[in-house]
């Protein structure tokens, strides 16, 4: 048999794992080692040249689009259809398996998937029957840990309540929810892959069955599979099954998400004598980046190990840019993202990567000014994220009382037991007597409704007439942060576990840094409020850009997994940014953030520039941040410090573990200023220097004011005192 067409393309590497004998086999594929043609390859070796029947095999991605993708490529490798072939997502395979076994599964046989969303209604609607506290139960908390649980393969009769009274009360929320979703037929997401393990565990003669058929299991992007996931597969494998698993331990990023990234590692425990492929040839970047992804994910202990490199040229270096704050960061990516386009490059093969989601608004300002198109990749733009637009709402409502599509909005968020029928009775009356919501709720509430019904409503309405109140007179960003907090949204969404309810909590916190750096036009004749929303409402109308246009790729390190660019920005590359404060003092947090560098790192090509700022306003603060410790770790002959656009009296480069280049005399050095120092003004009051720009009696000075905000001052004529 001709095996050339299947093997001609392969590296040596490749091919040792694609032909490996029927035993267990881990590989583990390196990014941009072509780990996608390997599993392929895999495939179509074992149907073309070992006999194995497609119905013989089964195939796990993560994702539909990536099945879709390894059918039609295994496809085009044996020029025939396989339909019959097993390959899809875990949650899809499982459903298959339920659907063929429903009644061994104890399932009703037209049971009905629900989503994430569905879930959470169900959650509710139980808190509302139970009668509990709702400003206590979140139904995103109660979701979460339900989930988590399944993941592990816990039912709520094996959950310990460990004596904690709110445990104790998760245990039962998860223990009602079940007998809901049983008694109507209801399965989510988590159920599938638990349910189907359970059928497998709990019927061996079934088990067997499915042993027999799929003796050939293959499974990509291994190191994100959580509990349940690998357990389901071990059940599967038995004693005869041969694993074929791909995956690389150094972009395992999903903690948070219940990957574990052990499992790599466990493999080899579980399937003794397993053999172990590495696949270190890297088809994506030069030789330069893949020295400076090596040499950053080398600085983790608990990893396998592996060198990548290429065939290629060495190429560029890492360019490396410290800016005074985060608006000179954005600029100077703005001006190279400008540059590429003009010299012929399409926008949509540069990619600006950030760690957190709140870092994109400052940099959409900027995109936005400089009429470059973009889009928000796997996201949604700044202000049209769900908690942005619920705190507008509060504060359009405590600016403008008849706004109704506002009021709708908040009434109930947080839950404050406002629910569908009050409502109804409310626009019932407003379209009645041709007013606003607000007005039709004080009259409602004093006549028409029970008086649980009337004493939320009179809560509702006397916090926002308090709020409007109590921020009188306060400047912009006083107010927007006394409204987030005394709304109860950041309490609410801090119930929201996990990472998605820390990037909601940051994207609040970030509105307060728009506020605070906001400057109305001056011939608008409106609050600076007022001002604010509009620029808010417009800044959310400019729509990204329409899918078929050629734009810049915004996103965070964790969505650009599996991407690859020419251009990439790493932004906002500092200590407790990223790596995350959160993670710093954790080791296993530190090494999953290191790994997520890595990924960075390794999206790009041919070009990749690394920011930080010496001063940032984020989530509301302004702080002066070390350069990040994964900047320290690329080794010198690497990179290429870029010096911001004025020099300052410090090293450009201050990151530990590098020796700096002297910097030239800053502006001003002679009249004894830097980047950081505070000051106090005869009219203005105390302030810090956040910039400096030009040379002698044309220096001037970037000062932020605790009582006026930032002024650019002459700095000759300024007659700070220095403090």
């Amino acid at each position: 048999m001709d095996v050339t067409p299947i093997l001609e393309s392969l590296n040596e590497a490749q091919r040792t794992a694609v032909t490996a004998p029927p035993e267990p086999l881990l590989v583990i594929a390196g990014a941009g080692s072509g780990k996608t043609r390997v599993l392929t390859h895999r495939i179509a070796w074992l149907i073309d040249v070992e006999g194995v029947s497609p119905q013989g095999l089964l195939a796990v991605t993560f994702t539909n689009k990536a099945a879709a993708e390894m059918r039609g490529r295994i496809e085009a490798l044996l020029q025939m259809p396989v339909n019959h072939l097993w390959i899809g997502t875990f949650h899809g395979l499982a459903h298959r398996l339920l659907r063929r076994h429903w009644k061994e599964a104890g399932l009703p046989q037209n049971f009905q998937i629900i989503d994430a969303d569905d879930q959470q209604r169900i959650i509710k609607r139980l808190i509302k029957s139970l009668e509990v506290d709702d400003d206590r139960w979140a139904p995103r908390e109660i979701q979460y840990f339900i989930n988590a649980q399944k993941d592990e393969g816990l039912r709520p009769q094996h959950l310990d309540d460990e004596n904690d009274p709110n445990r104790r009360q998760q245990i039962a929320f998860y223990h009602q929810y079940q007998e809901i979703c049983d008694r109507g037929g209801l399965v989510d997401f988590a159920e599938l892959l638990l349910r189907a393990h359970e059928l497998w565990r709990d019927t061996p003669e079934l088990l067997a069955q499915y042993q027999r058929r799929f003796r050939h299991l293959l499974v990509d992007e291994f190191q994100d599979t959580n509990a349940i996931q690998y357990a389901w597969l071990r059940l599967l494998a038995g004693k005869e099954g041969v694993p074929f698993v791909v995956g690389d331990d150094d972009q395992s990023i999903y903690r948070w998400r219940g990957a574990r990234v052990e499992h790599i590692q466990q493999f080899q425990k579980d399937f003794s004598g397993a053999s172990v492929v590495k696949l270190e040839q890297n088809y994506r970047s030069t030789e330069t980046i893949l020295d400076a992804a090596n040499a950053v994910i080398r600085n983790n202990t608990a990893r396998l190990g592996k060198n990548l490199w290429t065939e290629g040229g060495q190429g560029e270096p890492v360019r490396i840019y410290s800016a005074y704050n985060e608006r000179d960061e954005a600029e100077f990516v703005i001006g190279k993202l400008r540059t590429w386009s003009e010299q012929g490059n399409a926008r949509a093969d540069a990619a600006v990567l950030y760690r957190s989601n709140a870092q994109s608004r400052v940099l959409e300002e900027a995109l936005i000014n400089a009429r470059l198109p973009y889009r928000v990749y796997g996201g949604l733009r700044f202000f049209e994220r769900q908690e942005i637009k619920d705190a507008l709402a509060y504060l359009r409502l405590i600016s403008h009382r008849d706004d109704d599509s506002s009021f709708e909005r908040i009434v109930n968020k947080p839950t404050r037991g406002i629910g569908a029928r009050t409502l109804e009775a409310m626009r019932s009356y407003a379209r009645a007597n041709s007013c606003s919501m607000w007005r039709a709720a004080g009259a409602v509430a004093s006549n028409a409704l029970s008086g649980r019904a009337s004493s939320a409503i009179v809560v509702f309405l006397n916090l926002i007439e308090r709020m409007a109140r109590d921020t009188d007179g306060l400047d912009l960003h006083e107010q927007v942060d006394h409204v987030i907090q005394a709304s109860g949204l950041i309490e609410f969404f801090r119930k929201e576990k996990g990472e998605r309810g820390e990037t909601r909590i940051e994207n609040l916190e970030e509105l307060v840094s728009a506020a605070k750096g906001f400057e109305p036009d001056p011939a608008e004749e409106m609050s600076h409020l007022d001002a604010f929303l509009s620029h808010a409402a417009l800044e959310a109308g400019e729509g990204q850009a329409d899918a078929w246009e050629d734009c810049v790729q915004l996103m965070t390190m964790h969505s650009a997994k599996g991407l690859e660019f020419p251009l990439v920005f790493m932004c906002g590359m500092e200590d407790g940014l990223f790596p995350h404060q959160r993670s710093i003092a954790d080791p296993n947090g530190l090494e999953e953030e290191r790994r997520l560098c890595y990924v960075g790192i390794t999206r790009a090509k041919e070009s990749l520039y690394i920011t930080h700022a010496e001063q940032r306003r984020l989530h509301g603060m302004d702080s002066f941040a070390q350069a990040s410790r994964f900047i320290a770790e690329i080794p010198d002959e690497l990179v290429e410090e870029i010096r911001p656009r004025v020099q300052v009296s410090r090293p450009v480069h201050s990151a530990p573990g590098r020796r700096g280049r002297a910097g030239s005399v800053a502006p001003g050095a002679e009249l004894g200023v830097r980047l950081g120092q505070r000051v106090r003004h005869g009219k203005f009051g105390d302030g810090v220097i956040l910039n400096c720009s030009g040379q002698g009696a044309h220096a001037q000075v970037e000062v932020n004011f605790e009582s006026v905000g930032t002024k650019i001052l002459v700095l000759a004529y300024a007659n700070l005192d220095l403090m």
